[in-house]
C-alpha cells in the first residue's frame, strides 16, 4: 500500500532548509552567489527588460515573480496564466527545431507556421478559457549505448509550444528555488558546468570515498499523485495545475493503439526536464541537504544531472549510511536505485596509497555524463584527477559515422568532408577538455582512417591514395586540440569566487 502523500518532509523537522538565494538584478549579467548559479542562456550581460524613455530599468512581469519567489519561499503564486501570451506562444513556436518529427497530429512546424497569428491567436483563447486539450505522444524507441532501447514520447506541435510557454513562466519561481549542485536541463547550465564542479569537489575537499548512483527507470516511474504534492506547494494557480495534469494523463500512441500512463513523464516532452527537475528536488536534493547538515561527520559533495547524481565522502561510515538511508528514501516516492549502476568505492587523493598498501591495485574508475574520471598522479606526484572520453561513448559514436558513410560513399568528397566536418567539430565541442588529448586524438585519426576506406570503395577502381586523404582531411576536418579550460579555472570565473563547493 502506498504512503499518503503529505506536504512535509518525513523527518521531524519545521520542513525543508532551503537556502536563501539572491535575486539576480537585471541590471548585470545574472549570477547567484549560492553554488554557482551562471547567468541565464541567452542573455548574458542583458538586462531583464527593456529601459524605459526615461533610462530607468522596468522589471518584466517574470521578473516581477521571481523577486516575489525570492523574498518568499514559501509564497503560492495563484495567478501565473496570464504570463502566458500570445507573444509567449509565439516565441514559443520559433524556439522549437524546425526539422523535429512531428507528433500524433502529424502537423510540423512549417506547415503549423501557415497562418500562424491565427493559430496562435486561436490557441491563447483555448489555453485560457479551459478547451485546450493535450494529444498523446507518439511513442519511439532509440538506440542506448548498451544496445537495449529508449523510449521517447513525441508530443503534438501545439502541445510544444504551450509547454515551452508555461515552462518559461515556471522556470522564473523553480531556478529560484533549485539548488546549486543540480545542473540537468536549467537554463544557464550545462554538463560541463556539472564535470567542473565535480571535478572541483574532488580536488579541493576531502574526498576519500565516491558514490555513484542512477535511479531505474526515472522518467517512467514518476509519481503523478507525487507529482501534483509537489507542484502545489508552490503553484496554487488551478488552470496551471490542470495543464500539467492534462499532460501527464494524456497517454501515448504506439503503433495507432492508445494507451493510458498511470505514472512517469514521456521523455522529449518539453515539459519532462522541469517536472523531473521539480519532483527530485523534493524527493532528493533538499533531503539530501537536510541529510549531510544532521548526519555526516565529514565532507560530503554532490553534484546531480537529471536522475544521474555522484557524491563524494570524506567517511566511508557516512557513505555506508547514506546508501541505506537513500534507498529507503526513495521507496517512499515510487523509485529505486538502479543496482547495476549504483555502487560505492575508494577514490580521491588517497585513493592510490591506501589500495597499494592493501595490495588492491589501482583504485576504481566512474564514468559520469560520457567522461570515465580517473585517479592519477603528475610527474611530482601531485593528485591528478584525469578526465578521459568514455570508450563505450566513443566506439559508438565512431560506429555511427562508419555507418553514414557508407550510406553517403556516393558523394562527393566536398559533401562528405562537409559532413565529417560538422560532426567532428560537435564532438570536439564536448570532449575536448583537459587532459583528454590523447582521446580526441585517437578519434579524429579513426575518422580520418574510415574516411579513407570509404573513398576507395567507392568503386573498384578507386584507389585513394594517403596522401590525397590528409590532404581532405586537413581542409574538412578541425585540428584536435584542448578548448576547454581547467575545471577549478572555470569554476572559479563563472562563480566569482563566492561560490563554495558542497
Amino acid at each position: 500500500m502506498s504512503p499518503k502523500p503529505t506536504m512535509h518532509d518525513p523527518e521531524k523537522s519545521d520542513g525543508p532548509v532551503v537556502p536563501m538565494k539572491p535575486w539576480n538584478n537585471a541590471a548585470t549579467a545574472a549570477a547567484d552567489t549560492v553554488e554557482g548559479r551562471g547567468p541565464a542562456k541567452g542573455n548574458v550581460g542583458e538586462q531583464n527588460a527593456h529601459r524605459t524613455q526615461r533610462r530607468v530599468r522596468a522589471p518584466s512581469a517574470l521578473g516581477r515573480v521571481r523577486e516575489a519567489a525570492r523574498k518568499d519561499t514559501k509564497r503560492k503564486f495563484t495567478a501565473l496564466l496570464h504570463h502566458v501570451t500570445v507573444e509567449g506562444l509565439r516565441t514559443a513556436y520559433l524556439s522549437l527545431s524546425r526539422r523535429a518529427a512531428p507528433g500524433t497530429d502529424g502537423v510540423t512546424w512549417r506547415t503549423y507556421g501557415e497562418g500562424l497569428e491565427a493559430r496562435l491567436v486561436d490557441l491563447h483563447a483555448r489555453v485560457h478559457r479551459g478547451a485546450y486539450r493535450a494529444k498523446p505522444s507518439r511513442r519511439v524507441y532509440i538506440p542506448k549505448a548498451d544496445g537495449r532501447q529508449r523510449p521517447l514520447g513525441i508530443a503534438a506541435l501545439e502541445d510544444k509550444i504551450v509547454q515551452r510557454a508555461v515552462v518559461e513562466v515556471l522556470n522564473a519561481i523553480y531556478e529560484v528555488d533549485f539548488l546549486g549542485f543540480s545542473y540537468g536541463f536549467r537554463p544557464g547550465r550545462s554538463q560541463h558546468h556539472a564535470l567542473d564542479a565535480l571535478a572541483t569537489g574532488v580536488l579541493r575537499k576531502k574526498v576519500n570515498w565516491v558514490f555513484e548512483a542512477d535511479i531505474r527507470g526515472y522518467f517512467d516511474a514518476i509519481s503523478h499523485e507525487w507529482m501534483v504534492k509537489f507542484i502545489e506547494h508552490r503553484i496554487g494557480d488551478k488552470r496551471v495545475v490542470r495543464l500539467i495534469q492534462k499532460w501527464l494523463s494524456a497517454g501515448v500512441l504506439e503503433q495507432g493503439k492508445w494507451s493510458a500512463v498511470e505514472e512517469g513523464t514521456p521523455q522529449g516532452a518539453t515539459i519532462s526536464p522541469l517536472l523531473a527537475n521539480v519532483y527530485l528536488h523534493y524527493v532528493l536534493d533538499l533531503w539530501v541537504e537536510q541529510w549531510r547538515k544532521r548526519y555526516a561527520h565529514g565532507d560530503v559533495v554532490i553534484v546531480r544531472y537529471a536522475d544521474d547524481f555522484v557524491l563524494g565522502f570524506q567517511d566511508r561510515s557516512d557513505a555506508v549510511r547514506f546508501r541505506h538511508d537513500l534507498a529507503l528514501r526513495l521507496v517512499r516516492f515510487g523509485l529505486e536505485l538502479h543496482p547495476e549502476k549504483t555502487r560505492l568505492f575508494r577514490f580521491g587523493k588517497n585513493a592510490m596509497s591506501n589500495q597499494r598498501e592493501r595490495g588492491l591495485g589501482k583504485p576504481s574508475t566512474f564514468d559520469f555524463l560520457g567522461f570515465t574520471h580517473i585517479c592519477g598522479r603528475s610527474k611530482s606526484g601531485r593528485f591528478v584527477l584525469y578526465r578521459h572520453s568514455s570508450k563505450k561513448r566513443m566506439r559508438a559514436k565512431l560506429h555511427s559515422i562508419r555507418d553514414e558513410l557508407r550510406r553517403r560513399m556516393h558523394q562527393s568528397p566536398r559533401q562528405q568532408g562537409e559532413w565529417l566536418g560538422s560532426v567532428v567539430r560537435g564532438c570536439l565541442a564536448y570532449h575536448a577538455v583537459p587532459p583528454n588529448a590523447h582521446a580526441i586524438r585517437a578519434f579524429c585519426s579513426q575518422v580520418v582512417c574510415s574516411w579513407h576506406k570509404a573513398l576507395r570503395r567507392r568503386s573498384q577502381h578507386d584507389n585513394t591514395a594517403w596522401v590525397r586523404t590528409r590532404r581532405l582531411a586537413k581542409r574538412w576536418i578541425p585540428p584536435a586540440r584542448v578548448t576547454h579550460p581547467w575545471p577549478e579555472k572555470r569554476f572559479d570565473v563563472r562563480t566569482r569566487g563566492r561560490s563554495r563547493v558542497r
